[in-house]
């Protein structure tokens, strides 16, 4: 029953210039150049998280012939005006311009991002954590930053002009559609971004592998569990710059071992993210 309803939805494609697929075309290019205010979601992981978790519309499905069996049910559960494309894997490939192994693909639309200060004033009481990203030039960087932002639990990502679209193809992927539910807001500066968080009440801690930073398991739990809380992070390379790292509360190092002090900035944004929500919970439970 359910094959033969699903097959009332789809439109078979055979042309690899049917303009109905104007939004999956040379991806490699559209990506970058975010044509027509569209986003790209891949993996059946990504598609699963932007229908029933994701805040955004969906435009539109295109799917390799091979993934529909396996998707059918999930696709009769999405509105009915929501066009859902399928075609052969070759043209699918060809299509979007390479070989895209999931053969799952979904359009999001765009919607108004929220400002920094819009972002931070809908926070409501109570421990609240906020990750500030300057110069995050990686798309792989930048999705497990969301990644991890969602698995502990931060209330959203403030990021500058420097760093990569958290709605590119490649970081809502590498963030297992993260990206697509964890509130986050575009500032001209790190700087603003900073401004923002501190109007309401976030204590800044800056994440550097400095030595002369405290070692983040030595901040006490009495600060790190503190109402609100900003991790601020930096590229991989030089990291946060010198003026931003002056302007945080407390600047934090991670303590390895002799004669090392490089962690992947995603990594190194995972470990300082469960330290503090580690804190917050033993706050929680401590008597009085």
């Amino acid at each position: 029953m359910s094959a033969a309803r699903i097959e009332e939805r789809i439109t078979e494609v055979t042309s690899l210039d049917d303009p109905r697929l104007g939004d999956y075309r040379n991806l490699r290019e559209a990506d970058l150049a975010v044509r027509r205010e569209a986003f790209i979601a891949e993996s059946e992981v990504v598609l699963r998280v932007l229908l029933h978790r994701g805040r955004f519309t969906v435009r539109s499905i295109f799917l390799a012939a091979s993934r529909l069996p396996k998707l059918a049910t999930l696709l009769l559960t999405i509105d009915p005006e929501v066009p859902i494309y399928v075609g052969c894997q070759e043209l699918l490939n060809q299509v979007v311009g390479f070989r895209i192994h999931r053969g799952i693909l979904a359009a999001g639309q765009r919607s108004p991002m929220p400002t920094a200060a819009q972002l931070c004033g809908q926070l409501g009481p109570g421990p609240r954590r906020l990750v500030l990203l300057e110069g995050l030039t990686n798309h792989d960087n930048v999705g497990g930053v969301f990644r991890n932002a969602a698995a502990f639990g931060a209330d959203g990502v403030l990021y500058d002009s420097t760093t990569c679209d958290p709605l590119y193809r490649k970081a809502i992927r590498v963030s297992v559609g993260a990206a697509l539910f964890v509130p986050f807001a575009r500032c001209v500066t790190s700087h603003e971004a900073i401004e923002a968080a501190r109007a309401v009440g976030f204590e800044i801690l800056a994440l550097t592998p400095r030595p002369e930073a405290d070692a983040l398991a030595e901040i006490g739990t009495t600060w790190a569990a503190a109402e609100r809380v900003a991790l601020l992070v930096g590229s991989e390379g030089p990291g946060l710059a010198s003026p931003t790292l002056a302007t945080a509360d407390r600047a934090v190092r991670i303590a390895m071992a002799a004669g090392f002090d490089s962690l992947n900035v995603a990594t190194a944004s995972g470990i300082a993210l469960h330290a503090l929500r580690t804190a917050q919970w033993a706050s929680q439970a401590s008597p009085g």
